[in-house]
């Protein structure tokens, strides 16, 4: 079927003209709301309190959101939202990493608010086109496509049933439809799903961008917590939106010269140092591997354990001799020098719907080569690669199925279910063949994909009910926390990532709160109120680059050459000035590192009012599976056991030569999650919130954030 059949067969359903208008210092001052229930559209101004408060960005999605639903709205309904937003920095091409968009929505996951970041053009063509964000409510009865013409100013939402559904052929059908020319494809972004993504809870959405070095299509995903099945369940095939030809100064900054300035010295800093410091224009974040393998922190069989000797097999150093090309950079926005969006040009599959054809992978990034690999007891490079491509297409979160696959094994091996159960399956660890299968069968909705695309919360639940599985196990190996799983790292050796993890609004990612390496490598935070500190400053400074429309890669990344002799070299002080500067060279604001962090707070706590708001955000669900904090089996001890027992001789004063190793794993359990609670308890004060983990009236009001409907949800808890 030619192109022209499958445009021929669309029917509009609604069209909207709107003026162009033009950007102020970052922001077009209003949002486009769309209604695929009743096929309207509309035009929301944005005010000066939400520019003050929310800033931009996750910050705007979430007040969206938060105005759009009621207390009972769940994930499916009608009015949950989809909204996708730049914030004011987002599209300037002056400094690295500024091309980011937020995706926020009601989670299928976590039943509350969830925000992924993600690259690619499409949160910059939506300002560019004339929005600070996109907001889309209702269900359309049949598929359709949203498409926004930022050339001439229309909107239009049309009936697209030929389509293919999956990613990689979708994004180059519509790349090839909204475009007028060859060179006129980079002007074109779309937004995609996937078939896993209407028969799972992990559905991802793919954000694309063209390549222009390689003349293809290219994908960058907002992964988290089910958006792509909040999109899928709308109905909606894809967006589409095109835009003007992208210049230095369409954000029309309050101080252009700043941008050139600071972006200037950033481009040579990254030039000079990233060869001899991460290498992310080289490996990307497959580098990590390695130093996560060497410190005892990567992943291994359902984060049994933190290495393993074949870890070897999926370092950067296999992708790059084997598989990465390296012809050009790879930056996910343009003026991004880091370009740490690796690609894999030409891969032969050997699976699934398009066995034998040759695709374009993009990645995989670190947390994939853990996720397909080792947590699955998995090394071999080439699977990873092709459950990478799969979960792409299919729109599925690799984090979440690498994380709910190895606990699927673990209770393969420990007979919580077996083949009667998996459908003849055998998903014991290192089974690629297997785990492959079960991806296939969620994007057919099919067989036991079914059950595990439901995540980990919910296959606790169904074990336990269905198969009378003990129900203290499954929470100790089941590694996610609000519904959310696990991203790929093993915190036994920290306390303060446990608490990371933990403490966390959306549930255990990485992007607000790494402080893994100051904790357990450097030392840098020994006591309770150091780690407090640490999980105070790092989730507000992480929480601001969702603000603004930043990449976090080029904070920490890459740092100045000096940046070990300044008195804070983990802030990496010099880039926070960097972007102070930036924010105040965009908007004509003049603030400092001080009122950057309290900018965090406000969106950040308004965060977790919104969790209780939707009956969570207590203390309790603050709680990490034991197997984040310790070894809960007995096998898991004796991997570690020197390190386990001279812990309890020097920290307990224990004579372990007299204990069982069950006895031994009881002691250090004890421990352990007494001192997570002491975590908890600091880190609580240190943000301002209750013992119960709630933001106090005080602290909402010390924010102006103490809105009557915010107010009245605290209140309740009180």
């Amino acid at each position: 079927m030619n192109l022209e059949e499958i445009k021929n067969s669309h029917k509009l359903l609604g069209t909207f003209n709107y003026q162009l208008g033009q950007i102020d210092k970052g922001y077009t001052n209003r949002t486009l709301y769309v209604n695929l229930s009743a096929n309207t559209f509309a035009e929301k101004p944005v005010t000066k309190l939400m520019k003050q408060k929310f800033i931009g960005g996750r910050g705007f999605g979430l007040k969206l959101l938060w105005d759009s639903i009621n207390d009972n709205t769940k994930w499916n309904d009608p009015e949950n939202e989809l909204i996708i937003a730049p914030g004011p920095i987002g599209g300037i091409t002056q400094y690295p990493g500024a091309g980011k968009s937020y995706v926020v929505g009601l989670s299928p996951l976590t039943q509350s608010a969830m925000d992924s970041n993600v690259g690619g053009y499409f949160g910059p063509f939506l300002k560019f086109s004339g929005w600070d964000a996109l907001e889309i409510q209702g269900k359309a009865e049949r598929d359709v496509i949203l498409f926004i013409d930022g050339t001439k100013g229309t909107v239009t939402l049309e009936e697209a049933p030929l389509e293919e559904l999956n990613s990689h052929i979708l994004i180059e059908q519509l790349t090839e439809m909204y475009a007028e020319s060859e060179e006129d494809k980079v002007n074109v972004s779309v937004v995609t799903a996937g078939e896993a993504a209407q028969h799972t809870l992990i559905g991802l959405l793919n954000f694309s961008f063209y390549d222009t070095r390689r003349k293809a299509v290219r994908i960058k995903q907002a992964g988290r917590g089910g958006l792509g099945t909040v999109f899928r369940d709308k109905n909606i095939k894809a967006l589409v939106i095109k835009s003007i030809k992208i210049r230095g100064d369409l954000n029309n900054p309050h101080d252009l010269s700043t941008l050139k300035k600071v972006g200037k010295k950033m481009h040579k800093e990254i030039l000079s140092q990233d060869d001899s410091q991460c290498q992310m224009r080289k490996a990307g974040t497959t580098h990590i591997v390695k130093i996560m393998n060497d410190y005892d922190l990567l992943p291994v069989r359902n984060y049994k354990f933190g290495s393993d000797p074949n870890a070897n097999n999926i370092t950067h150093t296999v992708l790059i001799s084997k598989y990465f090309d390296l012809n050009g950079h790879d930056e996910c926005w343009y003026g991004c020098t880091l370009s740490c969006a690796k690609v894999i040009n030409s891969f032969k599959l050997k699976t699934g719907p398009y066995k034998d054809k040759d695709v374009i992978v993009d990645g995989p990034e670190y947390e994939t080569l853990s996720a397909a690999g080792s947590v699955l007891g998995v090394f071999d490079p080439e699977f990873v690669i092709e459950t990478n491509f799969y979960c792409d297409t299919y729109g599925v979160d690799t984090i979440s199925f690498g994380t709910l696959t190895a606990f699927v094994m673990e209770c393969y091996e420990n007979g919580v279910i077996n083949q009667d159960i998996t459908g003849g399956l055998k998903l014991n660890f290192g089974n690629a063949e297997a785990a492959l299968e079960l991806l296939h069968q969620m994007a057919k909705g099919e067989g036991f994909g079914v059950i595990a695309g439901l995540g980990i919360r919910r296959m606790k639940k169904l074990f336990i009910e269905k198969y009378g599985a003990n129900p203290d196990f499954l929470q100790d190996i089941g590694m996610e926390v609000k519904g959310l799983e696990f991203s790929e790292y093993v915190t036994k050796e920290s306390l303060a990532q446990q608490g990371g993890y933990g403490l966390t609004n959306k549930g255990p990612q990485h992007d607000e709160a790494w402080v893994i390496f100051m904790d357990m490598v450097n030392n840098q935070i020994p006591t309770f109120e150091d780690k407090a500190e640490a999980l105070f400053y790092y989730p507000m400074f992480r929480t601001w680059f969702s603000l603004v429309g930043l990449c976090k890669l080029p904070w920490n990344d890459i740092v100045p050459a000096d940046n070990h002799t300044t008195a804070e070299p983990a802030k990496v002080p010099e880039h926070v000035q960097n972007y102070v500067e930036i924010y105040n060279g965009v908007t004509g604001s003049d603030i400092d590192n001080n009122e950057l962090i309290r900018q965090s707070e406000v969106v950040y706590n308004f965060h977790r009012v919104f969790n209780l708001r939707m009956g969570y955000g207590t203390r309790e669900f603050d709680q990490v599976p034991y197997r984040a904090v310790g070894p809960v089996t007995a096998e898991e001890y004796e991997s570690r056991q020197d390190r386990y027992d001279r812990q309890l001789k020097e920290i307990l004063d224990l004579n372990t030569a007299e204990k069982t190793t069950e006895e031994k794993v009881q002691i250090l359990r004890n421990y352990r999650e007494e001192q997570y609670q002491k975590l908890c308890d600091a880190v609580y004060l240190r943000r301002g919130w209750n013992s119960n983990g709630i933001p106090t009236l005080e602290t909402l009001q010390r924010l102006g954030i103490d809105f009557p409907e915010v107010a009245e949800v605290v209140k309740k808890y009180s």
